[in-house]
């Protein structure tokens, strides 16, 4: 039996200005950067060759890359979302590195909500990725949250999808 919780998924109604997301912590380890690079094909042996790292790049170690950044981010907003939730658009700043022995930790905050022309159901969420007391990447996120249990912003196509 496992102790993973799978989280209910929010309804737009729920949702407030204000509302903090549960936080995501994860222990980054060099399989966690690694299998991050290779996923996005970037081959850039920053993201997996330590000595090229620290004497060529002049870092401490191998570090996350911009792609593995994303999907992080990606996985906090649907991890609260629920599997209906639709990313519209992402916006990020990296402003440090994060690399192996760290731990980073997501949390964010609605900053919007709205509905469009068309009914669906918008939250706007400022996003911070810190790794001790150091914000390593900021992101903005409007997403696309179900406003009912019938209701599927993936359904939503052409002049109904506006992100």
């Amino acid at each position: 039996m496992s102790n993973v919780t799978i989280p209910t998924p929010v309804l737009f109604p729920s949702v407030s200005v204000g509302d903090s997301l549960p936080e995501l912590a994860v222990d980054v380890t060099p399989t966690t950067v690694v299998l991050g690079a290779l996923a996005s094909r970037d081959w850039r042996p920053m993201h997996h060759d330590y000595k090229f790292a620290t004497e060529r790049n002049g870092v401490q170690d191998i570090f996350l890359n911009t792609p593995n950044q994303a999907a992080w981010f990606e996985r906090f907003i649907t991890d609260w979302t629920g599997p209906k939730g639709r990313l519209g658009r992402m916006k990020f700043r990296m402003k440090t590195s994060v690399f192996p022995g760290d731990r980073m930790v997501l949390s964010g905050t609605v900053t919007a909500v709205d509905t469009d022309d068309t009914g669906c159901g918008w939250a706007s969420i400022d996003v911070a990725l810190t790794v001790g007391e150091t914000v390593a990447s900021t992101c903005e996120v409007r997403v696309a949250v179900p406003v009912d249990e019938n209701d599927n912003p993936w359904s939503r196509t052409g002049d109904r999808w506006k992100p």
